[in-house]
């Protein structure tokens, strides 16, 4: 099975065929760093990395270029509410972001673009549009793209360019020609920061930007550009207008968007105050958690962040390590079969559904038929293959960020999680398993049971296992006491 993607250009799922053979130029607009980075843009990150890993899995180079705005009216607006230098600001949320992304286990891009780096690429690129025509400056130093212009506009969103495309735009800057226009160079205010172009001092619009950050790093035709579905009118709009416009051919081949994220069946918003940050989340949960909760729905779907979903997937997290701990332990010493049938099942059966305009909701439930699979031979005591299929597991859900960590330590941070969350008393488990014991020694097994029972309302699950007693945490009993 060949790769299919949903193309937003043709509203239709196509054969995924490179301009180049076995390579691939991607593009994602990334971050405006005029604050802390949200689950939003970690949806977005997570979405592009698993995309890019696995266009490399499928045996592609990919050129992926992912780039920072670095300056635009909130970033100067916040600077200045703090009082600091705005490019200031904007690389310390940089390497703010940077590194949380990190830990999110997204990879860096080939190419990490930004936008104050390539100032005098943007006024070429503005430059020659007004030369051609398709473009023009005003008194005040401002530069519009004219929209009449290129008579494809609206191919994209399928939005008619008509007055009520962006009438809130006349108000704000009331020389331009048309109020379809947009802006490509801004005049500076007082105080702003600024660069010196032929129009004056001012600053880039946003959306020349990242057409000429994919121009200058992968030229003037690229096979996929990505973004959030909210980026497609106007941003990606008219990127398309301005790019086409200057060169005449097509600027991307597929266009890729991903669904927006809800808090609660409401939508994510400042006004409401319903964010959740990238730092909250990786203080509270495992980074597989989090990658898992984006990946678990079609990556075109919004995704509704209700509560206690996180720590249904902790809980499935918890598991699988669990599971992976006990295969470790059993397989010591097992030598793993690299060419076994069950690493070729595994593999086929997750490229059909990552073929399937990566499918990442189809691989994931896939893997959980796996693990089922694999706690019925834990019973049978298959080693070998428990360790072959551990193995094919870890290396091929790696495309999805997934599986990558030491089972015991992850098992081990959890646990000890939700002991500290809530008060667990290890102490005072150990001494009613000993008491239990106790009763269960005297062949009072009623007591012992009401022991036991005790424990599993706090969410303390009991096994004897071999003559040996343990004990473990249930989260899902936890959380749902603990309510």
């Amino acid at each position: 099975m060949s790769l299919k993607i949903y193309n937003v250009l043709s509203k239709k799922r196509e054969e995924f065929v490179p301009r180049e053979d076995g390579k691939v130029k991607m593009y994602a607009c990334g971050i405006t760093v005029s604050g802390d980075a949200h689950i939003g843009h970690a949806y977005q990150a997570i979405i592009f990395d698993t995309i890019k890993k696995y266009l490399e899995y499928s045996g592609y180079k990919v050129t992926y270029v992912r780039n920072y705005t670095d300056v635009d009216d909130k970033i100067i607006v916040k600077a200045r509410s703090l009082g600091v230098n705005p490019l200031d600001y904007a690389n310390k949320m940089i390497d703010k972001t940077d590194r949380e992304l990190s830990l999110l286990g997204v990879d860096k891009p080939t190419i990490c673009a930004r936008a104050t780096e390539c100032i005098d690429d943007m006024i070429k690129f503005i430059q020659k549009l007004i030369d051609a025509g398709h473009a023009y400056s005003t008194d005040s130093g401002n530069v519009f793209f004219r929209v009449s212009s290129f008579p494809e506009y609206g191919k994209l969103s399928r939005i008619v360019a008509s007055d009520n495309i962006s009438s809130v735009r006349k108000e704000m800057e009331p020389d331009k020609i048309d109020d379809r226009d947009f802006a490509l160079w801004k005049t500076a205010g007082a105080d702003e920061i600024f660069w010196q172009s032929p129009w004056g001092v001012g600053r880039p619009g946003w959306h020349i930007e990242c057409s000429t950050m994919s121009m200058k790093f992968l030229g003037e035709t690229i096979d996929i550009h990505g973004g959030g579905r909210d980026l497609i009118f106007p941003h990606h709009e008219n990127e398309i207008a301005q790019s086409e416009s200057l060169t005449g051919k097509p600027f991307v081949l597929y266009w890729l968007h991903n669904g927006l994220i809800k808090i609660n069946d409401q939508k994510m918003s400042k006004s409401l105050n319903n964010g959740i940050l990238i730092e909250d989340m990786l203080r509270d949960y495992n980074y597989e958690v989090i990658r898992m909760t984006l990946l678990e729905n079609s990556y075109r779907s919004d995704i509704n962040i209700v509560d206690g979903i996180f720590e249904q997937n902790e809980e499935k997290v918890y598991m699988i390590y669990k599971l992976f701990d006990t295969i470790d332990k059993l397989g010591n010493g097992c030598i793993v079969n690299y060419d076994c049938d069950e690493y070729k099942d595994i593999d086929r059966e997750f490229r059909s559904a990552m073929d399937n305009d990566f499918n990442t909701s189809v691989a994931i439930s896939l893997l959980f038929g796996y693990i089922s699979e694999m706690n019925i031979l834990v019973r049978k005591k298959d080693i070998q293959r428990l360790v072959d299929i551990k193995y094919a597991l870890v290396n091929i859900y790696k495309v999805l960020g997934l599986l990558q960590q030491d089972s015991r330590k992850v098992v081990e941070d959890i646990k000890a999680k939700y002991i500290d969350i809530y008060k667990i008393d290890v102490l005072e488990v150990d001494r009613l398993l000993k008491k239990r014991q106790s009763m269960r020694e005297e062949k009072n097994y009623l007591e012992a049971d009401k022991i036991r029972d005790i424990l599993l309302d706090k969410g303390i699950v009991v096994k004897d296992i071999g003559g040996e007693v343990l004990w473990d945490i249930d989260i899902s009993l936890i959380n749902k006491n603990r309510l």
